[in-house]
């Protein structure tokens, strides 16, 4: 376990939706422009308030094995290039096996395609939670099975958002709404000049329930960008002290440093005190906890989380919890850590050798080194023959889990330090465990060897059992697979 540190400061709507809790699926109203936010329940605790925690260290995880996801069928009802989120079930699978590992998953299938190719995908399944295994191969893992199959839990609220899709899940049990699950929506690319769909809604997580929607919402007045990937529960007495009862953390980290140039997190709740959903369309209040620098806002890499590249991704987080008291917020993702970065292609010159797209010289930086200087002549730096998809690269990519100190989110929200100022206190690379896409398929697009993306996704956590749960993409052809973690 790691004790707590000295904190050190690092450098319109849409036309068309459903109404809350709606008798039927697709039947509804508009929205309501400029409806009042839900009251928050109590205030914040004064800055000089915030209580030290014993952290969370890299010696506190376990690693337990992992699982294969069941079989599926034709695409949208498929798990191949799905993982988008994940979400954990406590009362799920009630008859399953007493061996450890209670609960189902929630867990998000085949991706949208735009121009109508797969309208319908990021549909849910939600399947039990075989016991792990650590083998060399995903064929030999044991393997979930559905406790629901798919279904469409976007009822129609989201149908804008299908550009590489960027989807949220957390289950969440309270006193006042009983248990919903959350979702929150978005896609790669966003014109926000122009009218947007609201970006978060809950819904019943029996999917035979399919009239009990709520939403969908504004987080405030939050850039696109930065609201609408991982989502996940901050724990009650924590909510209580520090964010009005707010209990849920919504955030996104986009490539290129659009979101902020590091992990975005905001804390919101969409119910009153009598656990009434807000009216669709309303901008929800929310509590900051982490908001970078955003890129395309200043041309400095400043204010930023410790060692930012633009390819970075951050694509999970949970709120960790354990018996013993100790915590930490915790991001997962695919960490650019190379030599230098830059928006192209790979070079098949070799990892060390950038392929700079010309068209976006003299337009941004298009190369940095690792401390985020420009390259020296950038139009040396292209090449004739690039090996990958375009897109922002680094010169080596690891996959790895970072970990904040709750009471520096406490701090910013009670306004004692900036959004900007927290830094994660210790990291945990996991590549030693995954199987690094054995099948080599969508090599352009995903890059191989130190050039890997998208290597893991989301993750959950059974805050009960102390059990982590990460999905690694592309792990048995386009399929995800799951890695279990116990935090001790």
């Amino acid at each position: 376990m790691v004790r707590r540190r000295s904190h050190l400061a690092g450098a319109v709507l849409f036309a068309v939706s459903l109404a809350v809790f709606a008798a039927g699926c697709g039947q509804g109203g508009g929205l309501s422009e400029g409806a009042p936010d839900v009251a928050a329940p109590s205030s914040q605790t004064s800055p000089a308030a915030v209580i030290a925690e014993d952290l969370l260290g890299p010696d506190d995880f376990e690693y337990l094995g992992a699982f294969r996801l069941p079989d599926d069928g034709e695409r949208p009802r498929a798990f191949a290039y799905g993982g988008e989120a994940m979400t954990f079930n406590p009362v799920g699978d009630p008859e399953g096996p007493d061996d450890g590992f209670p609960g189902s998953l929630f867990v998000v299938g085949h991706n949208r395609i735009p121009y109508g190719e797969v309208p319908d995908g990021n549909q849910v399944a939600e399947i039990t939670i075989p016991a792990p295994v650590i083998v060399d191969s995903p064929d030999l893992l044991g393997q979930a099975e559905f406790v629901q199959g798919f279904s469409d839990i976007s009822y129609g609220m989201f149908d804008a958002y299908d550009e590489l899709p960027r989807v949220g899940l957390e289950y969440l049990d309270t006193q006042e709404t009983g248990p919903r699950l959350h979702v929150a929506w978005g896609q790669h690319f966003h014109d926000e000049e122009r009218t947007q769909t609201p970006t978060h809604a809950s819904v019943s997580p029996d999917f035979a329930a399919c009239g009990s929607v709520a939403g969908p919402w504004w987080i405030g007045e939050q850039s696109l960008y930065s609201v609408n990937d991982y989502l996940f529960e901050i724990p009650a007495e924590w909510a209580e002290r520090y964010t009005g009862g707010r209990r849920l953390a919504t955030g996104r980290f986009r490539d290129g440093g659009w979101s902020g140039m590091g992990p975005s997190l905001y804390a919101y709740r969409p119910w009153d005190d009598g656990g009434e959903p807000p009216t669709a369309g309303t901008r929800l209040s929310e509590t900051v906890l982490l908001a970078y620098a955003k890129a395309n806002e200043t041309d400095a890499i400043e204010q930023c989380l410790d060692d930012y590249q633009h390819p970075d991704e951050w694509g999970g987080g949970a709120w960790l919890t354990t018996s013993r008291g100790s915590s930490a917020v915790m991001f997962a993702g695919t960490k650019g850590v190379g030599e230098r970065y830059w928006y192209g292609w790979i070079n098949p010159a070799g990892p060390e050798h950038p392929c700079v797209e010309p068209a976006s010289i003299g337009e941004f930086v298009a190369c940095r080194l690792a401390d985020g200087t420009p390259c020296p002549d950038e139009a040396s730096l292209t090449c004739g023959n690039p090996a990958s998809e375009r897109g922002w690269w680094s010169s080596r990519f690891e996959a790895r889990f970072i970990l904040y100190d709750p009471a520096d989110l406490a701090r910013v929200a009670t306004g004692e330090m900036e959004p900007w100022e927290p830094q994660p206190y210790a990291h945990i690379g996991v590549d030693e465990h995954l199987f690094a896409n054995p099948s080599g398929i969508e090599a352009e697009m995903l890059g191989t060897g130190v050039h890997r993306r998208f290597r893991i996704g989301d993750v959950a956590f059974d805050r009960a059992n102390g059990l982590v749960y990460l999905l690694e993409l592309f792990a048995e052809e386009a399929r995800p697979v799951v890695h279990v973690w116990r935090v001790r």
